[in-house]
């Protein structure tokens, strides 16, 4: 197998790196020097930290997102009025299929997503596009025909929980010396995100 080229290996080195550390605790040299690239590199490839922060964190959602997109395209075209379960299946099965827990790369990818959601650095926040706004807003539009009766705040929270826990899920089993089943641990999941999103408004 051929060795990964320079720009492969900053995107790897940096997505190790921001998991870990944070944007802010990541420093170029110290991406370069994991990568086995000299300081120049970052910004010849990327531009800059920050974009080369952004080149990370769309290869690991793109693929997430697009398989998202096409899930609820498949669901749609079966029923106009898709269940709760079937709308929690079609968001949270692309996130397992692409952070297997018995894979670093999964493993990395899971890190990252936690990152993302944790990392106060703003430059965390403002890497999305209109694709990754145009799948999120289709699913918050049909999570909402789902559950008409959930305040707005309330949809939005529930669902950037369903991304936390499997984040949070993916990373755990891979730490785990016996690891759960990936089967099981999927069919968990989609239960305990089902559950949450279908449980009534909380009272004020």
């Amino acid at each position: 197998m051929p060795s990964p080229d320079t720009r492969t290996q900053l995107l790897d080195a940096a997505e190790h790196l921001f998991a870990e550390h944070g944007f802010r605790g990541t420093s170029i040299r110290a991406i370069t020097s994991r990568a086995g690239a000299n300081l120049a590199a970052v910004g010849y490839h990327f531009g800059s930290k920050v974009e080369l922060l952004h080149a990370v964190i769309r290869r690991v959602i793109e693929p997430i997102t697009a398989a998202q997109s096409a899930g609820l395209d498949r669901l749609l075209a079966r029923t106009p009025d898709p269940t709760v379960g079937d709308l929690v299946e079609a968001f949270a099965g692309p996130m397992f299929d692409g952070m297997l827990a018995g894979d670093e790369t999964g493993a990395r990818r899971s890190r990252m997503i936690v990152a993302i959601l944790s990392d106060p650095a703003e430059e965390m926040r403002s890497w999305t596009g209109a694709t990754e706004d145009a799948v999120h807003e289709r699913y918050v539009a049909e999570f909402a025909r789902a559950r008409p009766e959930l305040p707005a705040p309330e949809l939005f929270f529930r669902i950037r929980g369903m991304l936390a826990v499997t984040a949070v899920d993916r990373v755990d089993l891979y730490n785990r010396s016996a690891p759960v089943a990936e089967d099981a641990a999927r069919r968990w999941a989609v239960t305990f995100l089902t559950a949450a999103m279908s449980a009534p408004p909380t009272e004020a």
